[in-house]
C-alpha cells in the first residue's frame, strides 16, 4: 500500500475573500478564438448540454466566512531547527473541537459551491449519459465455470455472476449491492473461488479505512460460514478447499503475519505460518497460476523475498526461494519443475530467468529468457503452461510481449495510438492451460477495449469495447505527446487530449495532472466523465515526471529521496512548456494531483504560485516531516526508502526542503480546492486539515481556499458507489469551469 489514489479514483476528483472583498485576480475572459472554437464544438456535438458562449468570467463571493482554526503552539525540534506547529491539535481524531472545525470547513466549501449546484447536476447528468448504466464484463473461464460481473441502472455496485461451462443458468456469486444495503461505503478486497468452485473467499470494508474483514461463502447455499476474520490484507485457498491462508496488518497497517486457517475451526486456533519482523517489509500471499504453490511475498521499496508452500500440502513449512540481500528485488511464478523469476540482479529494469525448482537459490543454475535492457522496464510477467506474457515499458509507453515455448523471439502486440494504456486483464487470464491471452487497451480518446490474443496465430480479436452513449465520437478528439525540458536538461513526456477543432495557439483552459512517486506510471485511461470538460474546450494533459515509473526504474530513482525535488521541477517545466507552446496561459492553467500527487500540488504551489490559476489537491500528503517522523502511523517505516527518515539529519534536510506544510509562506497562492476523507487510512485527514488551516492564516491573496471533507464513510479514493463518485467528479468539474471562466452561478 502506498500513498496514492487508486487507478479507478484517478479518473478525477481566503480568508480575506470572506471579509467582503472581491478576489485580487479575476480569470481572463475567453478570447474570440476560444469562443468561436467553443461554438464550433457545440455545433458538431449538439447533444452536449450547457453552452458556454453566453457566460462571462465570474468569481463568486462566498456566502459564509471561512473557519480559521485556533492556534495551539506545539514545538518540534529536529537537528537544531525548531518549528512551531500551531495546528498539531487537529490530529486528535474524534475530539469535539476537531469535529466542529471540520464540519465548519465542509459547510464553508458547500456554501462557496452552492451557486453552482444546478451546474453540478447538469454535469452529473452528462457524465451518466456517457456511461452504459446496464453493462456486463466479458466472461472468463475459471475451472468448471465462467465468471463475469454485471452493472444495473440505478445501482451503485457490481453483481458477480457465473455459470457452468457445461451449460445452465447464471448464478449469483456475490451481490455487492446487497452487501452495501444500509451502508454509506462498501469496498471489496478479496474475491476468490476455491479450486472445486464450491466456496468463495471475499473481504469487505464498510468504512473507507481499508480495513477488510474476510469471510467464506458457500456458493451452493448462498450462506456465509461463521468465520469472520478482521484486518485481512490478502488471502488465498489451498488445494483442498478447506484450508486457507491470510495475511493481517499490524497497528500501523503494515501486512506482517501469515496465518493458516481450517474451515470449521476457531479462528483463535489459526496457525501463525510466518511473521515479517523487518518493519520496512510488507507481506502478501497469493497462489501461483499453475495452482501448485502458495506464494508468500515479502517486499520493501528496495528488496524482496519469496517463500513457497505446496498448495496440496498446506501444513508444509514455507521454503525461501532466494534469501533477501542488498537491494535484490525478484518476483516468482511457477511452471513444471521450474520457477520463472523476474529479477533486478543484473540491472534496475529487471531481466527474466528460469530456475530449477529444486535449486532456485543457486544463481549459477539460472537460464536467461529475456536479458536486462536499460531502455525497457520489465514490469510484470505472467506464466502459462505453453507461453509467457510480459508487461514492459519503453519510452514512457507500455507494451505487451509474448513468447511461445520453443521460440526464441518475443512478439510485441501491435498498438495503434501515439498515447495509450495497455495491460494484461487480471480478471480474464485465470486459466493456466490456454492458448489465448486477454488484455485491455484504451487511450485518452479510446474507450476501454478487451482483446483476446491467439498465441499460436499471433493475432488479436476484439471481444468488447465499453459503450459510450450520449453522442460520443472519438474522431472529434486528438491525443498527442510533447516533451518539456526540465531544469537539468532532461526531457519530460507530457500526454495531451483535446478536441481536434480547438485552434492552436490558444491560450485555452488546460487542466494538468501529475503524480510522480513510488515508481508508479500515470495511467492514460479513457474517462467518460472527462468528455464533459473536453467538449467545453478544456484541454487535459498529464506530466510524466520523475519519481514515477514512466521511463523505467532510473526515472523513479531520479525522483525520490535526495532527488525528490526533480519531481516538482519536472512538473513546473511541463507547465511552462504548455504555456510557451501556446496551449494555455498561467491564468488559464489548473492543476490536480492526489495523495503523493497532492504532495506535488503543495510543493509546486509553494515554488511557483504565479504559474497556476487553480489547484485541486486530492487527499494530499502535505505534512511530510511530521508524518515521516512518526513511525506509529500507517506506511511510515515502510516508506523511509521512498522519502527518507527525518531522524537522520541529511534525510531531514531533503524532506524539509519541499514539505508543503513546512514551507508555506505569507504570499499569494492560487485558488485551491483541497479534498479528503475523515476515514482515509493512507493519508490521515489531519494532513490536509492542518495544511488548509496554516495556509489560510498565512496567504496574502483574496483567492478562495476550500476544504471539502467526506465526514461520513469514505476512503482514500472518496466514496465507493459509482453514482456517488460521479457526483464528486461533477463537484470538481464545476469548480474548474468556474475557475476557467466557463461557468457562472
Amino acid at each position: 500500500m502506498v500513498r496514492k489514489v487508486t487507478l479507478l479514483a484517478l479518473a478525477l476528483q481566503l480568508g480575506a475573500a470572506c471579509a467582503g472583498k472581491t478576489p485580487a485576480t479575476e480569470p481572463p475572459a475567453p478570447t474570440a478564438q476560444t469562443m468561436q472554437a467553443t461554438q464550433a464544438m457545440q455545433d458538431s456535438a449538439p447533444d452536449v448540454v450547457s453552452a458556454v458562449t453566453d457566460t462571462v468570467p465570474v468569481n463568486v463571493e462566498p456566502a459564509a466566512k471561512p473557519p480559521f482554526a485556533k492556534k495551539v503552539a506545539h514545538t518540534r525540534t529536529l537537528h537544531g531547527e525548531t518549528f512551531v506547529d500551531d495546528y498539531f491539535w487537529l490530529r486528535e481524531k474524534d475530539h469535539p473541537e476537531v469535529l466542529t472545525h471540520l464540519a465548519a470547513e465542509e459547510a464553508y466549501a458547500n456554501a462557496v459551491m452552492r451557486p453552482f449546484e444546478a451546474l453540478q447536476q447538469t454535469l452529473f447528468d452528462e457524465i451518466v449519459s456517457h456511461i452504459a448504466e446496464d453493462d456486463e464484463s466479458v466472461p472468463a473461464k475459471n475451472g468448471d465455470h465462467v465468471y463475469w460481473r454485471k452493472l444495473e441502472k440505478g445501482k451503485n455496485y457490481s453483481t458477480w455472476l457465473r455459470k457452468a461451462v457445461a451449460g445452465g443458468d447464471p448464478a449469483v456469486v456475490l451481490d455487492v449491492n446487497a452487501l452495501a444495503e444500509g451502508k454509506e461505503f462498501m469496498g471489496i478486497g478479496e474475491l476468490e473461488p476455491s479450486d472445486d468452485g464450491k466456496l468463495l473467499l471475499y473481504s469487505t470494508d464498510d468504512t473507507g479505512f481499508r480495513q477488510y474483514t474476510l469471510r467464506v461463502k458457500n456458493l451452493d447455499s448462498g450462506a456465509d460460514f461463521p468465520e469472520s476474520i478482521p484486518k485481512v490484507v490478502s488471502s488465498t485457498w489451498a488445494a483442498d478447499g478447506k484450508t486457507l491462508f491470510y495475511v493481517v496488518e499490524d497497528p500501523a497497517k503494515r501486512p506482517y503475519r501469515l496465518y493458516r486457517h481450517t474451515l470449521g475451526t476457531p479462528v483463535a486456533d489459526d496457525v501463525l505460518v510466518y511473521e515479517e519482523a523487518d518493519q520496512r517489509f510488507e507481506l502478501y500471499v497469493g497462489r501461483s497460476k499453475s495452482r501448485r504453490f502458495i506464494i508468500a511475498h515479502a517486499e520493501s521499496k528496495l528488496a524482496s523475498e519469496v517463500r513457497l508452500i505446496p498448495a496440496d500440502a498446506p501444513t508444509t513449512e514455507p521454503a525461501v526461494v532466494v534469501p533477501r540481500g542488498g537491494e535484490h528485488e525478484y518476483h516468482v511464478e511457477h511452471r513444471g519443475d521450474a520457477l520463472i523469476i523476474r529479477t533486478n540482479d543484473q540491472g534496475k529494469n529487471f531481466r527474466l530467468v528460469q530456475a530449477p525448482l529444486a535449486s532456485a537459490a543457486d544463481r549459477s543454475t539460472w537460464v536467461e529468457l529475456r536479458p536486462h535492457d536499460p531502455e525497457v522496464m520489465l514490469e510484470k510477467h505472467v506464466v502459462f503452461e505453453r507461453f509467457i506474457a510480459l508487461e514492459t515499458r519503453q519510452g514512457g509507453l507500455p507494451n505487451l510481449e509474448v513468447r511461445l515455448d520453443g521460440e526464441t523471439a518475443w512478439d510485441r502486440i501491435d498498438l495503434p495510438d501515439p498515447v495509450y494504456e495497455v495491460e494484461l486483464d487480471g480478471s480474464g487470464n485465470l486459466e493456466f492451460r490456454t492458448n489465448t491471452l486477454r488484455y485491455v487497451y484504451q487511450s485518452l480518446a479510446t474507450p476501454k477495449t478487451t482483446f483476446e490474443y491467439e498465441v499460436n496465430l499471433k493475432k488479436s480479436e476484439r471481444l468488447k469495447e465499453d459503450p459510450v452513449p450520449g453522442g460520443f465520437d472519438r474522431a472529434r478528439y486528438l491525443t498527442e505527446r510533447v516533451f518539456a525540458t526540465s531544469h537539468d536538461g532532461v526531457r519530460v513526456p507530457v500526454s495531451i487530449v483535446r478536441r481536434k477543432d480547438l485552434p492552436l495557439p490558444g491560450p485555452h483552459p488546460l487542466h494538468l495532472l501529475g503524480y510522480g512517486s513510488y515508481g508508479i506510471s500515470y495511467p492514460l485511461s479513457f474517462s467518460p466523465a472527462r468528455l464533459t470538460l473536453l467538449d467545453r474546450g478544456v484541454i487535459y494533459a498529464v506530466a510524466h515526471i520523475r519519481g514515477g515509473g514512466d521511463l523505467g526504474k532510473a526515472w523513479h530513482e531520479d525522483g525520490r529521496l535526495a532527488k525528490k525535488m526533480n519531481s516538482f521541477k519536472d512538473f513546473i517545466a511541463s507547465a511552462e512548456h504548455l504555456v510557451a507552446s501556446g496551449y494555455t496561459a498561467p491564468a488559464n492553467l489548473s492543476i490536480e494531483g492526489g495523495s503523493a500527487g497532492g504532495l506535488l500540488m503543495g510543493a509546486v504551489a509553494n515554488m511557483r504560485p504565479d504559474l497556476f490559476k487553480a489547484v485541486i489537491s486530492q487527499v494530499p500528503f502535505v505534512d511530510v516531516v511530521n508524518t515521516m517522523n512518526d513511525p506509529t502511523l500507517p506506511l511510515t517505516v515502510t516508506e523511509y526508502e521512498e522519502w527518507g527518515n527525518p531522524a537522520i539529519a541529511e534525510q531531514y534536510g531533503w524532506i524539509r526542503a519541499y514539505s508543503p506544510y513546512d514551507n508555506l509562506e505569507a504570499k499569494a497562492y492560487p485558488t485551491m480546492l483541497v479534498k479528503t476523507s475523515y476515514n482515509d487510512s493512507q493519508v490521515m485527514y489531519w494532513e490536509p486539515a492542518k495544511y488548509v488551516a496554516r495556509l489560510r492564516a498565512l496567504k496574502t491573496d483574496n483567492n478562495v481556499l476550500m476544504f471539502k471533507i467526506n465526514l461520513g464513510a469514505a476512503g482514500h479514493g472518496g466514496k465507493s458507489g459509482r453514482y456517488d463518485r460521479f457526483r464528486e467528479v461533477a463537484y470538481d468539474q464545476a469548480f474548474l469551469l468556474w475557475q476557467h471562466g466557463l461557468a457562472k452561478p
